[in-house]
């Protein structure tokens, strides 16, 4: 079986467009799920759902307990990304200084960032393809390669905070005895677990990440229960919307952070994971009904997570001279002094919390650093070399910085304010590019997103967008100095807008990089 590009214009690929999806499901040889060569495959076990039946599977099957459970899993590794030690720090500070004012907006965040995720997974479902593949296939061969180059560069910021955050950890869990370059070495290592559960299946994987998601809901819902925040002030956060100018930019870190670009292109592959026959129409509507659920769980664990987190910090912080101070390094000495030991001190709660955040993150990291090189550049390398290619990128000049960090906190303070702008620049060429290709029937058939959907989802992309470049603005107007500065941030500005453009107002034109006008692959 060949698969060859027709022409759209053609008579025979105008009829083959309404089941385009399919086709590209049926004849993609490298899914990186079900890889034709072990040597090279990212995952090596996908989950059989269902064993080869012959029946035309038009009809949705009807729900079933145990079929939910053979899909849980990867809506929980996508979550991972809510609970990363950026978005902990974010929590902690936003409790210190709003109190409980901005729970509400939390909800509201995470509601966003599920949107997204939804849209994410349905791509991947409906096509048996993920966003990295699908954007190389659809766009120019240069500007796949510009989305490929800021993908890499959210996923390197990440990954800093997060090992950091590891490290942070790890110091203090070892009472000290392992400065955090010590740390940032050991939590480089994760990468090899990731190898090693890997040979054994998908699900053995999601277990690890189980474990992992489980200490920290009980770490945090331990000192959630032990600190004893106000029930009335926190249900008012929730219902209430409340705003004022010393809240204002903690409220755009809330919104900011919601939205993780690396995550956007991992989720749409790990829902592959999963055996679906994308020929049966009521086969594919399961799977998205399914994850749906999957997902919008996940999403509310690590919303109750992050609940937690704030609330411990607003209730033992918030009005105190020490709120501006927090951050992930000191909070878990403030936390001690606040509320002492205890049967177990909080410290090492605290402690064994974070580790938890930041060894998942920095493992769906390396994850996602694999989907995103495999796709968006075709590379066909072993594994495990594409595991420690991807790890470099982020070690090395962690390691650096973890040096640099155990000399002065400031300093860290300041590369984390940068590692957040370089993440929020970056949130535009993940989330442009899905919007445009879930909206589009040819690649979509019968699941394309419904026009209000897309309205919403446009919506929510415009806020975080909108909210983002405020942030930009105002953090380059504060921190670029000098005219050759200057002119380089006003140059470099001026491309990523010029891309930008480019991207929303010319996505629904998609040029293949294989030729001057589209492709539909049909069988020959």
């Amino acid at each position: 079986m060949t698969s060859s590009p027709t022409a759209v214009n053609s008579p025979t690929s105008h009829r083959a467009l309404h089941h385009h999806h399919h086709h590209h499901a049926e004849l993609q040889p490298s899914n990186p799920l079900l890889p034709s060569s072990p040597d090279n495959s990212i995952l090596l076990h996908a989950v059989e759902i269902d064993a080869a039946s012959d029946s035309p599977g038009v009809a949705v099957p009807p729900f079933s307990w145990k079929k939910l459970w053979k899909f849980t899993g990867p809506g929980f590794l996508m979550s991972v990304a809510f609970l990363d030690p950026g978005n902990l720090e974010g929590d902690l500070q936003a409790g210190a200084i709003a109190g409980y004012s901005l729970l509400w907006l939390l909800l509201w965040a995470t509601l966003m960032g599920l949107l997204i995720q939804l849209l994410s997974l349905r791509l991947g479902v409906a096509t048996g393809r993920h966003l990295a593949e699908i954007c190389r296939e659809e766009y120019p061969y240069w500007a796949g390669i510009m989305l490929w180059f800021m993908a890499e560069l959210a996923l390197i910021a990440a990954d800093i905070q997060e090992v950091i955050g590891s490290a942070i950890a790890i110091k203090i869990l070892s009472n000290g005895v392992l400065p955090l370059w010590a740390g940032v070495v050991i939590t480089a290592s994760d990468c090899f677990i990731f190898l090693f559960l890997e040979n054994y299946g998908i699900r053995k994987l999601e277990a690890f990440f189980g474990v992992l998601i489980t200490s920290m809901a009980f770490s945090f819902a331990w000192m959630f229960i032990d600190t004893k925040p106000g029930g009335k002030d926190l249900i008012e956060g929730l219902i209430i919307p409340k705003l004022s100018s010393e809240t204002i930019p903690k409220a755009i870190g809330v919104v900011g952070c919601v939205i993780t670009p690396y995550n956007v292109f991992l989720y749409s592959a790990l829902v592959q994971s999963r055996k679906i026959d994308l020929k049966k129409r009521g086969r594919v509507q399961e799977a998205l009904n399914y994850y749906t659920i999957e997902s919008s769980l996940a999403v509310f664990v690590s919303f109750l997570i992050n609940l937690f987190v704030t609330s411990v910090f607003a209730k033992g912080f918030y009005g105190t001279s020490l709120a501006s101070n927090l951050g992930l390094v000191n909070a878990g000495e403030y936390l001690q002094e606040r509320y002492g030991g205890g049967l177990l001190p909080i410290l090492y709660i605290w402690g064994i919390g974070l580790l938890a955040a930041g060894q998942s993150s920095t493992i769906t990291g390396t994850y996602a650093g694999q989907f995103i090189m495999e796709g968006f550049l075709n590379l066909q390398i072993k594994k495990w070399l594409r595991s420690v290619i991807t790890r470099s990128f982020a070690i090395l000049p962690t390691v650096v910085v973890a040096i640099v960090f155990n000399r002065s906190e400031e300093l860290f303070d300041v590369l984390n304010e940068w590692l957040n702008v370089v993440q929020a620049m970056q949130i535009p060429f993940a989330v442009i590019p899905l919007l445009h290709l879930v909206s589009d029937d040819q690649i979509m058939g019968t699941f394309v997103v419904g026009p209000a959907v897309e309205r919403i989802s446009w919506g929510v992309a415009a806020i975080v967008i909108v909210i983002n470049g405020y942030v930009l603005v105002d953090f380059f107007m504060s921190e670029v100095h000098g005219f050759v500065f200057g002119s380089v941030v006003c140059l470099v500005a001026a491309s990523y807008i010029a891309f930008l453009v480019y991207l929303i107002f010319h996505g629904n034109r998609h040029v293949s990089c294989f030729g001057k006008s589209r492709y539909a692959y049909v069988r020959t």
